[in-house]
């Protein structure tokens, strides 16, 4: 099964260069047999992809340790579904998997847009199988998952695809285990949705790339790139919330975002994504900012390629960073080419770019679109800036300096409040322009709600101005949204008689766009005001227990209650048992644990935690163990009470829950008009 992975990539390989070659000159000539032969070979290489993917995955149910990748990332007793996830484990894997990823999306956008797109068509087969290539020479040639392990004359050990002079092939018993951070079911599944907002970025590139080339720049890609720049920022929304779940319950550390590298990686890009479906909607309604939209549909591709680089190249530490290895050149090298290309395909066209109409007003709906893409834009550069300031630092000082939390806090906090103000103003203003009577008549019950909340919260909560200022906008946006779901309710029964929640229905189904945008909102309401919660107020105490003693903390009450100890298939728990009260009321037994990992090679692959939680709409209580003495008479515990922090995740569902309502399609019964053949019931 590893010669037959390898020999798909290598026929992969050689027919990505074949279809690159003829899409570029089918492109040239107008030829369709060649333009067809090279979709033909794209399909073909997404087999050859898959078929190579499947063969790796074999090889891990099948625990066959004679390749250096199963070897070093799994284990005869590692549970099945963590040897399928261990694919992304190492980045051999994970750069075949998102190669796998790649070739899905692919092969999709091609049936889907086939027929739709016959001028940009040869030239966007030749972006994806551009990039097919760079992925392909970087799994080939730098990290290929498929080498096997030998034993040299000398009695040393080497990796490598052919065997060596005088090498015999080594297998050893068992394997070195999989990173005990990654056995975590969020981590089986949380990967597969950040690769699916990752890779499927390439798709809005490859919609502008073509356009560039092809010259056919009008604004119909508008409409048309919109769904495949929004799926994968809804995947990528996904991967990043189910991140921080991972991080919340699997690190012990009371958080759920630190700012770390690889969780910037994924979120700079979905800050540009953010923006260029904000933006885009300018080109649809004005033909408004073309040269902006098509640089952010390549800026948030080339931002993926720059947060793989960093995350893979070993240049910045993280706990989650792939370690030092030789694919850092390739993606550097990627990263240029690709950059200067761009910049030459966009100078050659910038006379076609120009926009069809001026901002009229800067108080006008265009003028929200604006600032806010500028507000998303800043934040994606000063997160990025912070990120890589480790690597300018070295280069200028020779001394690596990291910045930590409060910088990313200080520089991007204000941005976001910003960001919420334009929110909560944005949808009240008209398209070209808004008197400011207008405005204030529009702008008086959502702020009447954002006061009114604010007066609550400094009687009942809180004087702080920070969590009243990122809680009253939150309220300023939520009140817009009720309005605006209010007034096209009220708009549509009025001329048709429907009773309210048939005509919010109808209204919402007949502008899918616009109110799955509103839910999007209501979600990152959601969000913030579950950050401003735990952030601002939560509560901790770290402190040694003796058994059957109690500690107390924001009201509850902690007892120890006594450890225990469990053995699993490649790890021993230990497990203590706390229990809760809040007053004289028992909430429960939470049982947090350390999970013990020592693979049969020796290798000291523990201790992890796993922290006890118990959760509700107004807090968590979450407890994590730490360790113990005395044969388990004396534990250590971290406690912490963090308030409304499910408000984050039901915020990520909500956004999720928006995106799917914006792009799935409706039946026509649904969006119909219906005419009032009824009197309306009058009021009684």
């Amino acid at each position: 099964m590893a010669d037959l992975g390898y020999i798909a990539l290598a026929l992969a390989f050689i027919i990505t260069l074949y279809g690159l070659a003829v899409s570029l000159l089918g492109g040239y000539r107008g030829d369709e047999v060649l333009i067809t032969s090279a979709r033909n070979a794209l399909y073909v290489v997404a087999g050859l992809v898959a078929i190579s993917t499947i063969a790796l995955w074999y090889l891990f149910i099948t625990n066959d340790f004679s390749i250096e990748f199963v070897a070093s990332h799994s284990e005869r007793s590692l549970p099945t579904f963590y040897r399928f996830s261990a694919m992304w484990g190492g980045q051999d894997g994970s750069l075949l998997f998102w190669l796998f990823i790649l070739a899905i999306y692919s092969t999709v956008f091609m049936v889907v847009e086939w027929r739709r797109q016959v001028r940009r068509r040869p030239y966007m087969i030749a972006t994806l199988l551009a990039v097919h290539l760079f992925f392909l020479a970087v799994v080939l040639f730098a990290a290929n998952p498929f080498e096997r392990l030998w034993v040299l004359a000398d009695g040393s050990t080497q990796a490598a695809l052919f065997r060596p002079e005088g090498a015999s092939l080594f297998i050893p018993a068992d394997g070195m285990g999989l990173s005990p951070l990654l056995q975590n079911y969020w981590m089986v599944i949380h990967p597969v949705f950040l690769y699916l907002g990752y890779v499927g970025l390439t798709l809005p590139m490859a919609y502008a790339v073509s356009g560039l080339v092809s010259g056919e720049l009008d604004n119909r890609w508008s409409k048309d790139v919109r769904v495949w720049n929004l799926i994968p920022w809804m995947f990528l929304t996904i991967g990043i919330i189910m991140g921080s779940q991972w991080a919340y319950i699997e690190l012990g550390w009371g958080g759920f975002w630190a700012w770390d590298p690889v969780e910037n990686a994924s979120f700079i890009p979905w800050l540009t994504a953010t923006a260029f479906l904000h933006s885009i909607m300018l080109q649809h309604q004005r033909g408004m900012l073309k040269v902006w939209n098509v640089s952010l549909a390549f800026i948030s591709f080339w931002l993926v390629v720059i947060g793989t680089f960093i995350t893979r190249s070993g240049i910045i530490d993280s706990v989650h960073a792939f370690a030092l290895s030789n694919v850092g050149p390739m993606f550097l090298s990627f990263i240029i080419l690709s950059f200067a290309l761009f910049m030459y395909l966009l100078w050659q066209r910038l006379p076609q770019l120009q926009s069809d109409s001026e901002l009229d007003s800067m108080l006008s709906r265009e003028s929200a679109f604006l600032y806010v893409n500028v507000l998303f834009i800043v934040a994606a550069f000063v997160t990025l800036f912070g990120t890589v300031f480790p690597i300018i630092s070295e280069a200028l000082t020779s001394t690596k300096i990291a910045v930590s939390a409060p910088y990313f806090n200080k520089v991007d906090g204000p941005i976001f409040l910003g960001i919420l103000v334009l929110m909560g103003i944005g949808p009240l203003l008209g398209w070209r322009r808004s008197s400011s009577d207008m405005l204030r008549k529009s702008l008086l019950p959502p702020l009447a709600m954002a006061l009114l909340v604010v007066a609550i919260l400094i009687m009942l909560v809180t004087r702080h101005w920070l969590p009243l200022l990122g809680w009253g906008l939150s309220a300023l946006v939520l009140g817009t949204i009720l309005w605006e779901f209010f007034r096209g309710a009220q708009a549509r029964r009025r001329s048709t008689g429907e009773a309210w929640p048939l005509a919010l229905l109808r209204v919402m189904a007949r502008n899918q766009r616009r109110y799955g945008g509103y839910l999007v909102h209501l979600g990152v309401v959601m969000i913030t005001v579950a950050i401003v919660g735990a952030t601002s107020f939560q509560s901790n105490l770290k402190t040694s227990i003796r058994l059957n003693e109690t500690v107390e903390l924001a009201g509850y009450s902690f007892t120890y209650t006594g450890l225990e100890q469990e053995k699993f298939s490649n790890h021993d728990a230990a497990i203590a048992n706390v229990l809760v009260k809040k007053g004289d009321t028992v909430i429960g037994t939470l049982r947090p644990r350390m999970n013990f990992y020592t693979a049969v090679s020796g290798r000291d692959m523990g201790p992890t935690t796993e922290v006890g939680l118990r959760t509700n709409l107004h807090e968590d209580v979450y407890v994590v163990f730490n360790g113990w003495e005395q044969d388990g008479n004396l534990g250590a515990f971290e406690i912490f009470i963090n308030p409304l922090m499910l408000w984050m995740w039901i915020g990520g569902l909500v956004m999720v829950g928006g995106t799917l309502f914006a792009v799935w399609p409706m039946p026509r019964a649904a969006t119909r008009r219906v005419r009032a053949t009824a009197v309306a019931q009058p009021a009684s």
